[in-house]
């Protein structure tokens, strides 16, 4: 698979649902870190239109009693890669989705200023099926080509203490083995997930992952950015 993503911020080819939940970034604000999520609604349930009822503010809060807190939520995320490989667009990447919340990276707070929201159909104790990861790293290399990207973090990275997402099933090492990013006029970038020891500054052009100790990791609800 490979993805482009053009002027507006779409990605060529794919199915797109605008999303109400999203503004403007703020100005001078470069695209710098990619959060990845995961989400299943009802949790657990895949395959449904549930998710994209949510981030189209149609979600019936009486159709489950999961979804009666959800009634007011207001959030979105870029784009949504499916169970199958499906990936859907819901927020141009060069507008600001609502999808981290209340969060911070490297000590710089406000994610959703600067980061691109991807969501994996999932959760905490499901491992995530072969496709997704395809076109994730396919959609990972789109948006590099793109944009600056120099970070890719866990929305529990982001969050940590109020999120978990994508979880521990997440494999970071299989995901990042996925990426030969190459930048015109840099080098080509060696991206590796970090497991705990500290490790020196890459060099410029290089990519790097940071992503927090699995100790202490407890279930929460993965909505409610």
């Amino acid at each position: 698979m490979k993805l482009r993503i053009n002027e507006q911020g779409l990605a060529e080819g794919v199915r797109y649902v605008p999303s109400p939940n999203c503004d403007d970034r703020p100005a001078g604000c470069a695209v710098e870190l990619i959060v990845i999520h995961s989400i299943s609604l009802p949790p657990g349930k895949f395959g449904g239109p549930e998710i994209e009822a949510l981030f189209m503010n149609r979600l019936d809060p009486g159709a489950h009693p999961y979804f009666a807190a959800l009634g007011e939520l207001r959030v979105s995320a870029h784009f949504l890669v499916r169970r199958d490989g499906e990936l859907v667009q819901f927020v141009p990447c060069t507008k600001r989705a609502w999808h981290a919340g209340a969060s911070s990276f490297k000590g710089r707070p406000r994610c959703n200023d600067y980061s691109i929201g991807i969501e994996l159909e999932g959760t905490d104790r499901t491992a995530f099926a072969p496709g997704q990861y395809q076109t994730l790293a396919a959609l990972t290399l789109a948006l590099n080509a793109c944009y600056p990207i120099r970070d890719m973090a866990g929305h529990s990275d982001v969050a940590p203490g109020r999120k978990t997402d994508p979880g521990p099933l997440f494999d970071w090492k299989r995901y990042l083995a996925m990426l030969d990013i190459k930048r015109p006029g840099r080098n080509p970038a060696v991206v590796e997930k970090a497991k705990g020891a500290r490790r020196p500054a890459l060099p410029r052009g290089m990519y790097k992952v940071q992503t927090k100790s699995t100790a202490a990791r407890r279930r929460v609800k993965n909505v409610g950015r």
